[in-house]
């Protein structure tokens, strides 16, 4: 994780049930004596992110419709804090402007980047439902509004067109792509994930506890094909951002991305991020 980030220590569970009451009713003590919550239980985690954002970011009152995702915020900030760095090397004009791809009802890279770098972000979804649960997350927070504009991208086949504006740029854009080919695979791959965590709840309970919007997780091809639409759609871009980036959670992928990047003239850099044991990757390329 890196070194600025916020979540570096462990949940201090005591500070972030005073700050938001009605996470103490999901904690309890595991058998290692420490405090924690069960990750597998939706509610649980629900609670868990109303408490880090009103503790560490003062967000006001973060909502999410039933069924849409609920965002891991330590690893959601770790991607903003290697993006800053990035940014930093240019030393760029401020403000820095960015556009987030698919922010979902959560919009949860929007507040983060907001509160912690004071950046101005656009972001865009194709969920009408989502857009609107972004709005309001934002007006939540006093101030958001002046920083935070969401757009609804009306057409599924385009990721930059009809968004990012003639005349505008951005400094970057950043993207959690949809990782799974299917829904099955998607549903197959979270509730292991969630047996994993907890092996004793029954795969009915972690059915109903399981989060996520078909747009939200997967597309036709998986994240793969969604990276190289994104990529040959960004060279009509070109002119108008100055990074692009998006997650990469499969490192099969990278190779593809590497070659049709080359293809089309493009720079890239590849980030890495390290959560416990797991590692996901930032690829950011430009044209120059």
């Amino acid at each position: 994780m890196h070194p600025n980030n916020l979540h570096n220590a462990p949940y201090n569970f005591e500070a972030l049930c005073k700050t938001h009451p009605p996470l103490q009713g999901f904690v309890h003590i595991n058998s290692f004596g420490k405090e924690t919550i069960n990750f597998s239980a939706a509610e649980a985690v629900l609670h868990l992110n109303k408490a880090l954002l009103k503790h560490h970011y003062q967000i006001a009152d973060w909502n999410i419709p039933e069924g849409y995702l609920y965002p891991p915020i330590p690893s959601r900030a770790d991607y903003l804090f290697y993006l800053n760095d990035l940014l930093q090397e240019n030393k760029p004009l401020q403000p820095i402007k960015v556009l987030d791809v698919g922010t979902g009802a959560n919009c949860i890279y929007a507040l983060l980047a907001a509160q912690l770098f004071d950046w101005e972000i656009t972001g865009c979804d194709i969920d009408a439902i989502a857009v609107t649960a972004a709005q309001q997350n934002i007006l939540a927070t006093k101030g958001l509004s002046e920083k935070i504009e969401i757009r609804h991208q009306t057409n599924n086949a385009d990721i930059f067109k009809g968004i990012i504006l003639p005349g505008e740029f951005y400094h970057a854009t950043i993207c959690n792509p949809p990782f799974y080919a299917s829904e099955k695979d998607a549903n197959k791959s979270t509730l292991r994930k969630l047996k994993k965590l907890n092996p004793n709840t029954s795969v009915l309970e972690l059915e109903r506890n399981f989060k996520g919007r078909p747009n939200e997780l997967w597309c036709n091809g998986g994240e793969a094909l969604f990276i190289k639409r994104m990529v040959k759609q960004s060279v009509a871009f070109k002119k108008q951002v100055g990074w692009f980036t998006t997650l990469v959670s499969k490192s099969e992928t990278l190779l593809t991305l590497y070659k049709l990047l080359i293809k089309v003239g493009a720079t890239y850099e590849t980030l890495e991020m390290q959560h416990g044991n797991k590692i996901t990757r930032v690829v950011a390329w430009r044209f120059v």
